[in-house]
């Protein structure tokens, strides 16, 4: 396949790139070029700025593509932008949605495809519901052929996937479990969550690509796994090598004492517990199931994360942050 992705070097993009060139597709890479150290070997890069679209328009003249991914459109300007770049020009058109465009708090702890889509905690949600809306409504009209893909929480080898995290990722949090400090968990920890490795969303995603049963149809890539938060940070804990000292603090008392605003990543998202049903996607792509168990995935990040120092990213507002909260909470539960 001839394969032009937008973005292309993310958390997801970058293993998907990976796939398709080790199974020998042409991949075209679109973006400013901040992240070419990413590049896999073999990507072609087409270096732009996408909302630059004179300039696009330019560099991809005269070509077509069998797919077309867009892994950083946030709000249906975007798309509407793509729409004018790439119709007729691909056979699909790839949209990165999200899981947390699900109905918040959820009906039933079983998400399918068919579960609303409504979350008035998150913005960054209600975006891309309106994008999936204005995509899907260019295809029943018979002008795009479209597929949307809903991914949950996908973490790589260089990002430990948390709940609670500062603005710079996850390394404080790593480092205050080196320190034997307590980290702060949401809620009681005993809520239901799923981990995807990127490999194993990849594998799923590439799957879909070029698949004509996928035109049409939005399509939720996730692990099988379900853990609790509980069991998730236990298992960074053990991948380090350290006992874990959780403190639970209630979502909303977070959201309400705090200078970070948690109030969509909690309350529209990580607070609920949610449980995939990846029976669609199995459909589509019979060959997919999840290989990695969080377990081992994290203990692979965890390695990487430890053994590279450019991962290892400082963020002392966040760890007085949380500091500060522990000693706001006048009999903070840590184990």
């Amino acid at each position: 396949m001839k394969v032009l992705f937008i973005g292309g070097t993310g958390t997801i993009s970058t293993a998907i790139s990976k796939a398709l060139l080790a199974a020998g597709h042409e991949l075209f890479l679109l973006n400013r070029g901040n992240r070419n150290g990413r590049l896999p070997q073999g990507a072609i890069a087409l270096t732009a700025d996408v909302h630059n679209e004179q300039q696009v328009a330019a560099l991809t003249a005269g070509m077509t593509f069998d797919v077309v991914a867009d892994f950083i459109a946030f709000v249906p300007a975007h798309l509407e932008r793509d729409y004018r770049l790439f119709n007729r020009k691909t056979r699909q058109f790839i949209f990165i949605s999200t899981a947390s465009a699900y109905q918040k708090p959820p009906a039933d702890y079983r998400i399918s495809e068919t579960t609303p889509l409504a979350n008035p905690f998150w913005q960054y949600s209600r975006d891309k519901i309106a994008c999936e809306k204005y995509l899907m409504q260019l295809y029943r009209d018979g002008r795009f052929p479209v597929t949307i893909v809903r991914p949950s929480h996908t973490y790589c080898e260089y990002s430990v996937p948390l709940g609670v995290h500062g603005d710079k990722g996850s390394w404080q949090t790593l480092k205050r479990m080196l320190e034997g400090k307590p980290v702060i968990i949401h809620g009681d920890g005993a809520s239901l969550w799923t981990m995807t490795h990127s490999r194993d969303f990849a594998r799923a995603f590439t799957g879909l690509m070029g698949n004509v049963h996928a035109i049409g149809e939005a399509v939720q890539i996730m692990s099988d796994e379900t853990l609790t938060w509980n069991q998730i940070y236990t298992y960074i804990a053990d991948a380090l090598g350290v006992p874990l000292r959780a403190a639970h603090i209630a979502s909303d008392w977070l959201i309400a004492h705090s200078g970070y605003d948690f109030t969509g990543s909690l309350l529209g998202d990580k607070a609920h517990s949610a449980v995939y049903d990846t029976s669609k996607l199995k459909r589509l792509v019979p060959s997919f199931s999840a290989a990695i168990r969080f377990e081992q995935g994290v203990k692979e990040t965890v390695d990487y994360v430890l053994s590279h120092p450019e991962c290892q990213i400082p963020d002392e507002p966040f760890d007085a942050w949380c500091d500060r909260v522990l000693a706001a909470q006048a009999e903070p539960i840590i184990f």
